[in-house]
């Protein structure tokens, strides 16, 4: 079969740590970047008689979360204890939720890059989102031959979110990841710091002939914690996965690792099932009963979400869903926009959306500069605005206005284009006398343009406008320029 005959079947566990101060069965904090084991308390490394305390503000997380995505909140549910055995694991079990998770459903809704400078819309289903907390750290680099365990993560508070495997690329892979990750940063519930580990995916990969119903053997890569190497690791595997099967191999169910310096995966161990783990519920803890009041509470404290937001931009401000969408792929994004409309007007709404997805996004991501630490402020692109939609300076002059903001050669949009004198020419004596200037130093393009050879025009016009250093008024140039040579 070539490459064409086979679907990709993916589904994403994303594992995203919870904001809280504490942990989610102890008092001991989450900060990150403590001495090996200096946050880790008797209920962490499990000494004998301890009891887990269930983190309230974890809950009203999940909770948030379930309410953000659409999903059913679980009156009742419970946590299990999950066993494996591992050195970063004291208790020789995991407390999770296994059978009743505190979440149930929800759809992500995503816009997919469609390789051709367009997009297309997807949703994607959730399964569940359940608590559970993290173990500790294997650390091997440092210890020549010995394994070091730091169990300052161990009682991490964790949302894992599961979804459907209803993803079929990599590219829509991420598309979703990120997505989720603007979201639960969005209802702040989570930072989002992928290398501090704070949001971390695990795929499942598959593939099947196409037209097939049943799913081929997943192998699940395991803490991806960025989204390029999200990216590289299922395309690897995808291939890796055909070309066994077309060789006349089979694929065996296991988990595999990602190495970002070979861009290939290993497998590490066979993939585990679920009465591997021996579940069963927690004797140490009551089931979590979450009543209808606490829900409503937690939805009068939720932010406007992107959805609705997306959906008032378009209503409000006109804009296309793909410049909405966009505009909400983070918080601080969505709002540094509001900001610049509140300052300009919403007459200039799609001129502020243009500005802040243009030129400010292209400037920043060269910066590598989050827009809150843009050096440009809503205030100042907002006064560039003003003077681009009065006409006093023109589109290729705010450009130059802008670069001027950006290094810091003045306060204002104003002050710029008094101090360097970029005010647009739009006095119409003006404008004809440099008209004339070009015409009779341009006989040869006059001539070519009475011949019906338009580019010739486009000529005469940029000519114009060079002379006149780009002050003036493009419209009318060309306006007074087709009299002139009419």
């Amino acid at each position: 079969m070539s490459r064409t005959d086979w679907e990709v079947v993916i589904g994403l566990e994303v594992h995203t740590q919870l904001n809280t101060q504490s942990k989610i069965f102890s008092g001991a904090s989450i900060a990150f970047g403590a001495e090996p084991n200096a946050q880790a308390c008797a209920v962490d490394i499990a000494l004998p008689g301890v009891l887990p305390v269930l983190n309230k503000g974890a809950v009203e997380r999940a909770i948030r979360f379930g309410l953000a995505v659409g999903a059913t909140i679980a009156p009742k549910s419970i946590f299990a204890r999950k066993n494996y055995f591992y050195p970063d694991l004291p208790k020789g079990y995991q407390i999770s939720q296994y059978e009743l998770p505190v979440v149930v459903g929800g759809q992500i809704h995503l816009l997919v890059p469609d390789g051709k400078g367009g997009a297309y819309e997807k949703v994607v289903n959730l399964t569940r989102a359940h608590l559970e907390e993290d173990a500790g750290k294997s650390l091997h680099e440092d210890f020549h031959g010995m394994t070091g365990i730091d169990l300052n993560r161990a009682g991490t508070p964790l949302l894992e979110i599961v979804s459907e495997p209803e993803m079929r690329s990599s590219a829509e892979a991420v598309a979703y990841a990120k997505a989720l990750h603007a979201l639960v940063r969005w209802i702040d519930i989570c930072d989002g710091n992928m290398q501090e580990g704070s949001f971390r995916c695990d795929a499942n990969v598959s593939v099947r002939p196409r037209g097939q119903a049943e799913f081929g053997t997943r192998r699940e890569i395991k803490n991806l914690n960025s989204f390029r190497f999200l990216q590289q690791a299922i395309d690897f595997e995808v291939q890796w996965q055909i070309d066994l099967i077309e060789d006349g191999g089979k694929v065996q169910q296991a988990t595999v690792l990602f190495d970002p310096d070979s861009g290939e995966t290993r497998a590490m161990r066979s993939k585990e099932d679920a009465h591997d783990y021996r579940y069963f519920p927690d004797p140490d803890l009551l089931p979590l009963v979450i009543d209808s009041a606490w829900i409503e509470r937690v939805k009068g404290e939720l932010p406007e979400l992107p959805a609705a937001l997306s959906g008032r931009f378009q209503g409000e401000y006109g804009l296309s869903a793909y410049d909405a969408t966009t505009l909400t792929a983070s918080r601080e994004v969505a709002q540094f926009y509001l900001d610049t409309v509140a300052a300009v007007g919403s007459a200039n709404a799609k001129t502020c959306a243009n500005w802040v997805m243009g030129d400010l996004a292209a400037r920043l991501n060269k910066a590598e500069l989050d827009i809150t630490a843009s050096p440009v402020s809503a205030t100042q692109l907002a006064g560039l605005v003003a003077r681009i939609a009065d006409n006093t300076i023109s589109n290729a002059i705010a450009k130059k206005v802008f670069e001027a903001l950006w290094n810091k050669e003045g306060d204002s949009a104003d002050a710029i284009i008094d101090a360097q004198g970029l005010k647009q020419v739009t006095d119409t004596g003006a404008i004809e006398a440099i008209i004339d200037e070009v015409l009779a130093a341009n006989p040869k393009s006059v001539e070519e343009f009475r011949a019906g050879k338009e580019k010739a025009f486009n000529a005469l016009v940029g000519q114009c406008m060079k002379a006149s250093k780009g002050k003036a008024n493009p419209a009318q140039v060309n306006e007074l320029l087709k009299k002139k040579l009419g």
